[in-house]
């Protein structure tokens, strides 16, 4: 995996190349293209600044409110890969940027993010506790039909109360008033104390 994203990141600036010198040669001119380059450096720049400030202040929106920032946090990250890529002069490199700049297209790059590469890597590296899929009985290779495993077939824990082990809700166990107080120690022939 990490060689195809740096075969990608190697494949990016020699694309900007190849495209510059295409342009500056055969079409626009060589002035033309600089000129475009630095406007759209400026530009992006623009643009991520104006974009950093409202993303900051959802962030603080959201602290205040006591909930998670956590698109806003993923979305300062893109900005921050935004400005960067704006920076690097190259027209693939600033398409890139604006993608990463205009709220739309951040959404839906944010949301293929999330489902593809966050949520696996932290379902990795927390053992399920990221996304709640934890194992409740059982060990995940478990494939008899015992365990919670990926091909168990069970979707919830064998512990449930109100359901038979085959999913009907016909057997329902009622322990009565009087296993509390003994649990508990509630009888009424305890001594008070």
């Amino acid at each position: 995996m990490f060689k195809r994203i740096l075969a990608l990141l190697m494949l990016i600036p020699l694309l900007d190349s190849a495209l510059l010198v295409a342009l500056g040669f055969y079409w626009i001119g060589g002035l033309e293209i600089v000129l475009l380059v630095v406007l759209t450096a400026l530009i992006g720049t623009l643009a991520v600044h104006a974009e950093g400030k409202r993303t900051i202040r959802k962030l603080q929106r959201a602290l205040q409110t006591g909930s998670v920032p956590t698109n806003e946090l993923i979305d300062g990250g893109f900005l921050i890969a935004a400005g960067a890529f704006l920076l690097t002069p190259g027209l693939v490199t600033d398409l890139i940027g604006f993608l990463l700049v205009i709220p739309p297209t951040r959404i839906a790059i944010r949301a293929v993010a999330k489902k593809f590469v966050i949520v696996p890597y932290l379902d990795k590296q927390t053992d399920g506790f990221a996304t709640g899929k934890v194992y409740t009985f059982g060990f995940p290779e478990d494939t008899s039909g015992g365990g919670m495993g990926p091909g168990s077939g069970q979707t919830e824990s064998p512990f449930d109360v109100g359901g038979s082990s085959d999913g009907s809700e016909d057997d329902v166990y009622d322990l009565g008033d009087d296993s509390y107080d003994v649990e508990f120690g509630d009888s009424d022939d305890s001594p008070d104390r």
